[in-house]
């Protein structure tokens, strides 16, 4: 999206559908849902809006489906606000990415404590045999050799 027309329709989209959302649409079925990106096409005949809602799976597919329903309405205000002449079309997805980045901090949070309790083995470790366990000449070789 390097066109600056299509990211200030992407941004003004992304405002009206938050204003729509929290003040005209009124299904009860819609959680507490967070506009997070508007994608539009080059051509701005599509755009695609991400969202995240607060709760679990139940709440996420009656936000999904009040979201359908209310899409028409929606896309109506959008056209009405941008004053354009072809209103792109509205695609909702949910937005993985909130979920995806809480599981990579556990992943992360469960290797900084391997890392941990591996370098509390490696402390407390002890050598197998001596601690240096490289061959040295013996004392009376070195004097044998002097003579």
């Amino acid at each position: 999206m390097s066109n600056p027309r299509v990211r200030r329709i992407a941004d003004r989209i992304k405002v009206i559908v938050a204003e729509m959302l929290e003040r005209r649409v009124k299904d009860p079925r819609l959680g507490f849902v967070t506009v997070t990106d508007v994608r539009v096409s080059g051509d701005t005949q599509q755009a695609t809006i991400f969202y995240t809602v607060l709760g679990e799976g139940p709440d996420l597919d009656g936000t999904a489906a009040a979201l359908a329903s209310a899409k028409g309405l929606i896309r109506s205000e959008v056209g009405k606000q941008l004053g354009m002449r072809h209103v792109p079309t509205l695609d909702f997805i949910h937005d993985a990415l909130p979920e995806n980045a809480r599981h990579i901090d556990d992943l992360l949070e469960k290797v900084r404590a391997a890392d941990a309790a591996a370098a509390e083995a490696a402390a407390r470790a002890n050598y197998a045999g001596e601690a240096d366990p490289y061959k040295k000449p013996r004392e009376d070789d070195r004097d044998d050799e002097g003579e």
